[in-house]
């Protein structure tokens, strides 16, 4: 199975997470316009991932075979839905430069415990489950060679 799509848009959710935090830091209502275009960016990137986790990865893994990986996606999959729900929701409360100007420490507050969230589970993701995966999918591609 190859996963490299998956990482890439790591890739791309880390790097808007980053440039929120650094917009953020330079001032959240001077910023507020930015800020609101990188959040629906970031949301584009993210759902289309999200999706294509639920479409192609999670199914791939219960059909691969190995209970172990079957499970751990399975617990990834179920883990993610509440992340995904709370980031639903702050990208619609974040989404336009007027929200974000009119409340600062609101849009921070929400970032902070939201972006983190979505931060550390890909973190995990790209520590503890695309290794497996790509540890299962090593044997499975020297066999097709």
């Amino acid at each position: 199975m190859n996963i490299d799509r998956f990482k890439h848009e790591h890739e791309q959710i880390l790097e808007g997470i980053a440039a929120l935090r650094d917009l953020s830091h330079d001032g959240i209502a001077e910023n507020a316009a930015e800020i609101a275009h990188r959040i629906v960016a970031m949301s584009s990137v993210i759902k289309l991932h999200l999706s294509a986790e639920d479409r192609v990865l999670y199914p791939e893994l219960q059909a691969s075979g190995d209970r172990t990986l079957a499970l751990l996606g399975w617990q990834f999959q179920q883990e993610m839905s509440s992340i995904a729900a709370a980031y639903v929701d702050f990208a619609r409360r974040w989404n336009t430069p007027e929200r974000v100007q009119c409340d600062p420490a609101g849009f921070r507050a929400d970032a902070n415990r939201v972006l983190r969230a979505v931060h550390e589970r890909m973190q995990r993701e790209n520590r503890d489950f695309y290794p497996l995966i790509e540890r299962h999918a090593a044997p499975a591609r020297q066999q097709a060679a």
